[in-house]
């Protein structure tokens, strides 16, 4: 009967399974046994909604022996899932609404705002502590926490902070920054235990960054460092409030003695500690099961919870009548916790948790909220008063208690006066960053300019660091932040150098005019062509025909006075293989051939104006003569081709592919058959012996060109 009640429950048949283990209660005798059945009935009941009974067969429960974390498993995550249900129902604002006002500038970790950014390889941005201590804390690799790619971390502790971006930052919010360094000395000297400097640095920076969830949070840890549990508890409030409560995909480790808590972790916890220190633990429990719904599997959160459900649980002499009627019957704070979890778990919504409001507020207009508000905050100054704080600590807590939620309209906003284009200009090529890249040594160039530096040398422009494996990874991904700033702050600039640099992909897209040519061998229609590229002008030229989309360019042979031939033979590129050095192997195949109408010249490599070609097509008479020489030529090259020793010939087919077949229409192809040229190619003739077959327009002349070589082969043979 257990397996079928166990089996019920896991099938979300809460009723039937509730019935099974009261049916099992009846008779069993030993303690142990009836003590599991009541925890697995009440279990049972709390997940089929019915929670008040459920909390009585847990208080009978406890009347046996203490409930231990184990058997509160299940009570505890179905009181954060029901948080994280209603959170879910709600309507919160997008992702990165954190009440600070400077989403746009956030780490990803952190959450706060970007002190001493380090860019990944994916693009992303993160404060550089953030990342070592991610590092440090993560036993398994680090991943991006934008885009969970972890394939290129490998060597975290190389990437340094982003020099154009962290400039950008100190410029454009000094503000922000000082709060930053300022958090970071505050952080050094709590490590030291020195408390009240580490506050005095904590003040100092709320007063220059008020919106900074984090600052409130480490304070909040600095307070209760030094027995301030009052202002402990303010902070962790002002914190949770610029940290609105909503669900996420993102849980990240930050922040001073985290203990691997989340920023919405982190506010929540600190709040519940603070009013675990001042007596309230029904407060306290909350905060907890509200931390569990951000991040279920937190350990800290989840063993304070199971500590004050146990405590609430167990039994209190005159204070919990022996059989619950209504949470209205409980008299103490135990029973208080219970018919709070009883009954605003079902009504009230996440908001209104988060306000510390009774379950009779939930129906309470705005202005209602905010004086019930107002009067929480009188509570807690005249707790402050009776605690006796320290003088020193309670003004400089007046001083930067500002209210976090004034004039965040212009904290996100970047002045006028302070946008100068030539602050986002590649140091290359002296424009508008496109396609901004970061290197791991810090410095960011348009993903171009970078790329034609490395074909020259596999080093940063800037400050000479190797760049071998960056550039054997081939996977240069843009900033994303600094793209972002650069369309939303720079609009007009931006547009202008998107349309510049479409100009430029336009232009090198036509395959009429400035071809780019590749001088180094002859090449024939429908014949692979292999290539090993390692200077510098071509691997900037395969790149660029590789990013227009093209996926071609000319090959010619070379002449000593032009540069170049007036015939060639368009390749289309099929694979390209990196190496770590920056050279490649080219795979590569003959699709059209053609006419040099223009030489020209672009960064370092050939282009040219070209007029293709095609084969003048023939009928009646001339078409059943050519049919027949063509007939004739191919048997005459099929006789020659196998007359090689079959180790040349294995080469040969290793290299070229064998034979092809005849066409099934002889003028099909503006190009004639595929198996002449494959012949041409395999033919010991010399490049100049070969072009002016490629130059033919008549396939009648290219099949008698090709008859008498193979006639002067057979007689040169040896007999």
């Amino acid at each position: 009967m257990l397996h079928l009640a166990a089996e019920a429950f896991q099938a979300n048949n809460f009723e039937l399974a509730a019935d099974i283990y009261e049916c099992q209660l009846a008779c069993a005798g030993d303690p142990g046994t009836r003590l599991e059945l009541m925890v697995k009935r009440a279990d049972a009941l709390a997940f089929g909604g019915k929670v008040a009974e459920a909390f009585e067969v847990y208080r009978q429960a406890s009347e046996i022996d203490k409930l231990k974390p184990a058997h509160l498993s299940n009570l505890v995550g179905y009181l954060s899932d029901s948080i994280r249900r209603q959170d879910r129902g709600g309507s919160h604002g997008s992702r990165w609404r954190t009440g600070s006002g400077f989403e746009d500038f956030s780490c990803g970790i952190c959450l706060s705002f970007l002190f001493e950014p380090v860019t990944l390889p994916c693009g992303h941005s993160f404060c550089k502590k953030c990342l070592e201590r991610e590092r440090k804390e993560k036993e398994r690799p680090v991943v991006c926490k934008e885009c969970r790619d972890s394939s290129r971390l490998a060597d975290l502790q190389t990437y340094r902070v982003n020099v154009v971006l962290s400039s950008l930052l100190a410029k454009w919010f000094p503000s922000f920054q000082q709060a930053g360094r300022l958090r970071r000395e505050g952080n050094g000297l709590y490590a030291e235990r020195k408390m009240e400097a580490a506050l005095e640095k904590y003040n100092q920076a709320i007063l220059t960054a008020p919106t900074d969830h984090i600052l409130f949070s480490n304070r909040s840890q600095i307070h209760s460092s030094l027995k301030h549990h009052a202002w402990a508890l303010r902070d962790a409030e002002t914190a949770c409030r610029l940290m609105p409560f909503w669900s996420t995909r993102h849980f990240f480790t930050v922040g001073m003695e985290s203990n691997g808590l989340s920023p919405w972790q982190q506010g929540h916890v600190r709040k519940a500690q603070a009013l675990v220190s001042l007596g309230r633990t029904d407060d306290a429990l909350k905060e907890y099961l509200i931390c569990l719904s951000l991040e279920p599997d937190c350990r800290l959160a989840k063993a304070e919870a199971h500590k004050l459900l146990s405590d609430f649980l167990a039994p209190v002499t005159n204070q919990v009548p022996e059989h619950i009627s209504g949470c209205t019957n409980f008299l103490s704070s135990r029973a208080h916790i219970k018919s709070s979890i009883t009954e605003p778990i079902q009504t009230v919504s996440p908001g209104l948790l988060f306000t510390e409001l009774p379950p009779s507020a939930a129906g309470r207009s705005e202005g209602s909220l905010r004086k019930t508000d107002s009067n929480l905050l009188k509570r807690k100054r005249r707790d402050v008063e009776e605690e006796g704080e320290p003088q020193e600590a309670i003004s400089h807590q007046k001083k930067s208690s500002c209210e976090p939620t004034q004039g965040l309209d212009s904290l996100g906003a970047v002045s006028r006066d302070l946008l100068d284009p030539t602050d986002l200009e590649c140091s290359l090529c002296m424009r508008l960053f496109y396609e901004p890249v970061t290197t791991p040594c810090g410095h960011t160039f348009c993903l171009q300019c970078l790329e034609r530096c490395l074909d020259h040398n596999p080093k940063c422009p800037l400050c000479k660091e190797e760049l071998s494996e960056y550039l054997v990874q081939r996977q240069y991904c843009k900033t994303v932040l600094m793209e972002n700033l650069i369309s939303k702050y720079l609009p007009s600039e931006f547009i202008e150098r998107q349309k510049m640099h479409e100009e430029e992909m336009a232009e090198l897209a036509n395959l009429n005019k400035s071809v780019p040519i590749f001088v180094c061998t002859m090449a024939f229609p429908t014949v692979p062509c292999p290539l090993h590229i390692f200077e510098p002008c071509y691997r900037l030229m395969i790149r660029r025909c590789m990013e227009t989309g093209t996926n071609c360019f000319g090959m010619c042979l070379g002449d000593d006075l032009k540069g170049f031939v007036g015939y060639g033979c368009l390749l289309e590129i099929r694979n390209v293989k990196f190496f770590s050095d920056g050279r490649s192997v080219v795979d590569t195949i003959g699709r059209r051939r053609f006419k040099i109408v223009q030489h020209r010249e672009r960064d370092g490599y050939n282009t040219a104006d070209v007029e293709y070609l095609e084969d003048v097509k023939v009928e009646g008479r001339a078409e059943r003569e050519l049919q027949s020489l063509h007939d004739a030529v191919y048997d005459q090259a099929l006789v020659w081709v196998n007359s090689l020793k079959a180790e040349q010939k294995q080469r040969i087919e290793g290299h070229f592919g064998p034979m092809p077949r005849k066409d099934p229409e002889l003028q099909a192809s503006p190009n004639g058959p595929s198996w002449c040229w494959w012949l041409l190619a395999v033919l010991p003739l010399e490049g100049r012996a070969q072009l002016p077959f490629l130059a033919l327009t008549s396939l009648k002349d290219r099949l008698s060109g090709i008859r008498k070589v193979l006639l002067f082969m057979s007689q040169c043979r040896p007999r």
